[in-house]
């Protein structure tokens, strides 16, 4: 079974740890949801949608005022190198909403990319309990169809080769789009030029291989943060790749 990593920030935590992380009193116009009634919900809608979980992670930060999980799904479908992740968070101080985010995660490296982002919920309003079942179901259904993109997405990447010109250009787009901070270059060209891991040399210098660049990078940086780099250098690669519209 794949081991899921949380990488990038937070404190590894168990189930129970969840179940009791406080809730903050709700507001005329700010209303909470607890982390493991979101998980919970997600959890019945993702089974309930024909998909089973077979693994999953969690953290928390903030003194358990932010919340990020992972959970690895699978419908039937199976890739040699790469399973579909679920990225799931939440946070009790407002510092972003409720949210799934469809990615990947790459058996050999525990390597983390978002794709897709769904949210659950702009704004934890006074109507969320109520509306949760909803919301969520509408969010995961979104991402039943952003999982068949992210397969032609990555099928595109493995099949499109880079020559150094192109990815230099794309690595300072990058730091332009603030996908890493410029002191992390070096680490990305290094692993594209020699990646730390054989399996990524494979197929050529693809965007397959810069894209595990980048993502070997990430380790250690904020958890909070991965589902915004991960899209937004998706959006350089899709480009490169001609995917884009």
């Amino acid at each position: 079974m794949l081991n899921l990593c949380l990488h990038c920030g937070g404190r590894h935590v168990d189930r129970a740890m969840i179940e009791q992380a406080a809730t903050p009193a709700a507001s005329r116009t700010w209303v909470p949801v607890p982390h493991h009634r979101l998980l919970e919900q997600v959890e019945t809608t993702i089974e309930g949608s024909g998909f089973s979980i077979v693994n999953q992670a969690h953290a928390l930060w903030n003194e358990g005022l932010r919340y990020f999980g992972l959970l690895e799904i699978a419908n039937g479908e199976a890739h040699q190198d790469y399973s579909l992740v679920l990225g799931l968070r939440n946070s009790h101080d407002k510092s972003f909403p409720a949210s799934i985010a469809l990615g990947n995660s790459v058996f050999i490296c525990d390597n983390l990319a978002f794709s897709g982002e769904v949210t659950i919920a702009r704004r934890h309003t006074r109507f969320i309990e109520r509306d949760l079942p909803r919301v969520v179901h509408t969010a995961v259904g979104r991402l039943a169809d952003l999982r068949g993109e992210q397969d032609e997405r990555i099928a595109a990447y493995k099949e499109t080769e880079l020559d150094e010109l192109r990815v230099h250009d794309l690595v300072v787009r990058a730091i332009d789009a603030s996908v890493l901070p410029v002191t992390q270059l070096p680490n990305v060209l290094a692993e594209w030029r020699q990646p730390r891991h054989p399996e990524f040399c494979e197929g050529g210098k693809t965007a397959w291989r810069l894209l595990n660049a980048f993502t070997e990078s990430w380790k250690g940086r904020n958890l909070a943060t991965l589902p915004r780099r991960s899209q937004a250098l998706h959006g350089l690669l899709d480009a490169a790749c001609g995917l884009a519209v």
